[in-house]
């Protein structure tokens, strides 16, 4: 039951947790094909008709014996309104406001950090070096993959941070389904939080999480002309929302449920009226990072940070409202490729910022401009080369430590095929067609369609526990 004291409830404009009002009863079934094909579930949709999730940056008057909605007004929207200031200056307050922000969350204790090759994790590194905190830093790498863990090290090393290193073992999911299932209430599917592998060791490192968390979105570009016309920003935002697979999948659920209309125009007409609402006609990149911003971020980013919520608390500096009000007038130009956090690291620590950098290996932040022909070629070269004396794949996603190989083929088909609720809710012969699409047609294609019919099977069989 939703509760408040005062009956008033204001949401962040990115949320760390969602809301629930309303019941659950009757399955959304249309909500659920969005959810399959894109891994979220998109607006304030949930598994119920019923019931809702509270939209980012609202002011909701609220029924406290009934939790439910008497009346909803915005307080923020997102916009952009740059300001007349130099690169330079830009970057000085941002790192006031990321060092403020990030000071006032991780406050007294042990930080636990996750590092990794790329910029987000880096950032975090530099300010927590700058604030003088006591960090404990881990990194994972994939079980036949590339060693990330050795960029962690690196970074961990320069800034007198302890450290530990992890490797993700092939079908770790299996020992810990059921528990991620009931973390994260079956709102993501399970192929990506592979820090399930090492959820009873975090509590050992530290006292606060700091985590990076949406500094990739709100510090970057979304790659398009800031004048693209806005039916050409609507085939961007499906692009990258929709996943390999997932429009197959929502059709043929839509179908299989007897559901009125064709699935990919409901799904795009939804889309388009949301994108509209922002009010942003001024710049595609900025409109486009405001959809991910109001609608991925919460249903998707949210959903997962809360399997490390359940072993410590958790800061997030880019959720921070300051931090999206400041993105909202920062010029575009700016944000072209990352240049703020880049610029930020070589400002707080030029010894990180002589890492390679993974993205663009072996280049690091001061050369990463030569990672192009025909600078690249010798490294691209030794790489393929490498590869092919190896003779051995190189894991790269974590679906295929998940549903490759035999011990996990037999999890998986238990999961989907032995579970009396999902059949009810999803025929077997859906099921069917896309296990054996992802076995034996194309595996890449239809990984996502396979790990969202196991997350619907979770829920269906928690669902019919209670």
């Amino acid at each position: 039951m939703l509760k408040s004291n005062s009956g008033v409830l204001k949401t962040n404009i990115i949320p760390l947790k969602s809301i629930y009002t309303g019941t659950q009863d009757e399955l959304n079934l249309e909500a659920i094909c969005v959810f399959a094909a894109l891994g979220f579930f998109l607006d304030d949709d949930t598994y119920y008709n019923d019931q809702k999730v509270l939209k980012p940056g609202y002011n909701y008057q609220l029924d406290e014996t009934l939790g439910t909605v008497l009346s909803a007004t915005p307080w923020f929207q997102w916009h952009y309104t740059p300001a007349a200031i130099s690169l330079k200056e830009t970057v000085e307050m941002f790192a006031d406001l990321f060092q403020t922000i990030m000071g006032e969350q991780v406050a007294n204790g042990t930080v636990i950090l996750p590092l990794s090759g790329g910029l987000d994790s880096r950032t975090q590194a530099a300010g927590l070096k700058a604030l003088g905190k006591d960090v404990h830093a881990y990194s994972y790498s994939f079980e036949g993959g590339h060693d990330e863990a050795a960029y962690g090290k690196e970074i961990a090393k320069v800034c007198g941070y302890n450290f530990q290193s992890w490797q993700v073992p092939s079908g770790y999911l299996w020992n810990s389904v059921e528990r991620l299932a009931n973390i994260n209430g079956c709102y993501s599917e399970f192929t990506h939080p592979r820090q399930m592998a090492f959820v009873d060791r975090y509590a050992g490192l530290g006292d606060i999480f700091s985590l990076g968390h949406w500094g990739d979105v709100l510090f970057d570009d979304m790659g398009v002309p800031d004048d693209l016309p806005v039916e050409k920003q609507l085939e961007v935002v499906m692009k990258k929302i929709v996943k390999k697979g997932g429009i197959e999948l929502g059709t043929a659920l839509w179908q299989a449920w007897g559901l009125t209309g064709i699935f990919q125009e409901y799904l795009t007409e939804r889309v388009r009226k949301l994108l509209l609402d922002i009010d942003i006609p001024n710049s595609a990149n900025a409109r486009i990072r405001a959809f991910k911003s109001l609608y991925w971020a919460p249903r998707w980013t949210s959903v997962n940070l809360s399997i490390f919520e359940s072993v410590r608390p958790i800061s997030v500096p880019y959720f921070d409202n300051r931090m999206c009000e400041f993105i909202c007038t920062v010029p575009e130009q700016y944000l072209y490729k990352r240049q703020i956090q880049i610029e930020y690291i070589k400002l707080r620590s030029p010894e990180l910022a002589r890492i390679a950098w993974q993205e663009k290996r072996p280049f690091n932040l001061y050369s990463y401009h030569w990672d192009k022909a025909p600078y690249n070629w010798p490294y691209r070269a030794a790489k393929k080369l490498m590869r092919s004396v190896s003779n051995q794949k190189l894991i790269q996603r974590n679906w295929e430590l998940q549903f490759l190989g035999e011990k996990n083929e037999i999890q998986l088909r238990h999961y989907l095929f032995d579970n009396p609720a999902f059949s009810q809710l999803v025929p077997s012969a859906v099921t069917k067609k896309f296990y054996d699409d992802f076995r034996q047609v194309n595996p890449v294609h239809f990984s996502h369609s396979v790990s969202m019919l196991l997350t619907l099977a979770l829920h269906a069989k928690l669902h019919t526990a209670k």
